[in-house]
């Protein structure tokens, strides 16, 4: 993901502790700061849910980084760059022709001629990890560590990466998997997951009715396909399952399935 770039050499976890209300909120952020050789900044970011407002929080965050960093009168020159690297646990583009891109890049460029960048101030690059899981043809490195998010509780998968630092982070998983407390915070955060679902299908069906009430058949079956995808994208029910509460057919949903459709 940082191609060339110099090593990390400072790293800071800033929320350590996963309390009870974090884990049962809508957002759910693992939040890294890290510092290379070059004294660039570094935002590492894990989300595993979606909310309308991603994109902005994103920004603000990274922006602040940025202005944190000259005190009154300083000089613009002494600001480094600040790169932003969030991984996500669910699909962020899900149009059609960006089905085959799972990771993104972006920065300040010219509309017109994307070629010219102006300055290397700010940087934000995506992974979309459901989808570069499924897409593959990635590079070594990045594909284990991909692997590690989205199957460290899969064993026979697992075994299969023999990159060295994933290797090592699988097992401090299990060496953190044998402490109480590490287990109760997993559990926590699962309770949190499974919650979400039957939150989900309540906003919609809210919104299914209000459809029925206008008479918009066609919004509500778009409705209930989006609300199918975002249960298969959870992964808390089977086809069945999610054909019986979204009122789509199982046919229906195990095409979507299929599609990849978030």
């Amino acid at each position: 993901m940082r191609r060339d770039e110099p090593p990390i050499t400072e790293v800071k976890l800033l929320n350590p502790r996963l309390t009870p209300e974090r884990l049962s909120g809508k957002h759910l952020i693992l939040d890294l700061r890290a510092i290379d050789e070059r004294q660039q900044h570094y935002n590492i970011e894990m989300q595993v849910r979606r909310f309308a407002a991603w994109s902005a929080r994103g920004i603000l965050y990274l922006a602040r980084l940025l202005s944190e960093q000259l005190g009154t009168g300083q000089n613009y020159r002494r600001l480094k760059p600040v790169i932003g690297i969030h991984l996500l646990d669910f699909t962020l583009f899900d149009a059609e022709e960006q089905s085959k891109q799972a990771l993104w890049c972006f920065e300040m460029r010219d509309r017109d001629t994307p070629k010219v960048r102006l300055g290397r101030e700010l940087q934000l690059n995506i992974v979309e990890l459901r989808k570069a899981d499924r897409l593959g043809q990635l590079p070594e490195r990045l594909s284990a560590w991909i692997a590690y998010f989205e199957h460290w509780r899969e064993d026979t998968t697992m075994s299969t990466h023999t990159y060295a630092p994933v290797q090592r982070a699988i097992e401090k998983l299990r060496a953190l998997s044998a402490d109480e407390e590490a287990r109760y915070w997993a559990e926590a955060r699962e309770k949190a997951l499974h919650d979400e679902a039957p939150l989900l299908l309540e906003a919609r069906e809210e919104g299914r009715q209000e459809g029925e009430q206008l008479g918009l058949q066609k919004g509500c079956q778009e409705a209930a396909r989006e609300t199918a995808g975002h249960l298969i994208q959870l992964g808390l029910l089977n086809d069945v399952q999610i054909a019986q509460a979204t009122g789509l057919s199982v046919a229906q949903v195990e095409a979507l399935r299929a599609s990849g459709a978030p």
